[in-house]
């Protein structure tokens, strides 16, 4: 498998491991985060998350406020310096509340393997903890 593929496995179990660290050290410098795409509570105006600061306050912000984060990938495919990885990521809250939404990741990385772009197609108001 290629660049795009293998960092995208790293970033889905490093943020299945809650490792920050190892998480942001996935990006370039000028990469983007834009999960899910489109306007929502996590971005408004649906432009993204650019560079390394805007990247490490979505995950503040975001991924850190989850209890428990875990992808079941049910297909991949590679091209062009990009993979996308379909299936479905399940969230569990501190308060134990659980949601599933299926989705669609695709990273793009960049010649050193970093990653450039991850793009997260998900219909947010499908997600709902029960």
């Amino acid at each position: 498998m290629g660049l795009a593929y293998e960092v995208g496995r790293r970033s889905m179990a490093l943020t299945e491991a809650k490792d920050r660290e190892g998480w942001l050290a996935l990006f370039s410098a000028h990469g983007s985060v834009e999960d899910p795409v489109g306007p929502s509570l996590f971005d408004p105006d649906g432009k993204g998350h650019h560079g390394i600061e805007a990247i490490t306050a979505f995950y503040d912000n975001v991924i850190s406020m989850s209890e428990r984060v875990r992808f079941e990938i049910r297909q991949s495919s590679e091209c062009a310096g990009e993979c996308a990885f379909a299936g479905t990521i399940h969230i569990t809250l501190p308060d134990g509340k659980q949601g599933s939404v299926d989705l669609i990741n695709i990273y793009r990385a960049d010649p050193e393997g970093k990653i450039a772009s991850l793009r997260s197609f998900w219909e947010f108001e499908k997600l709902s903890f029960g």
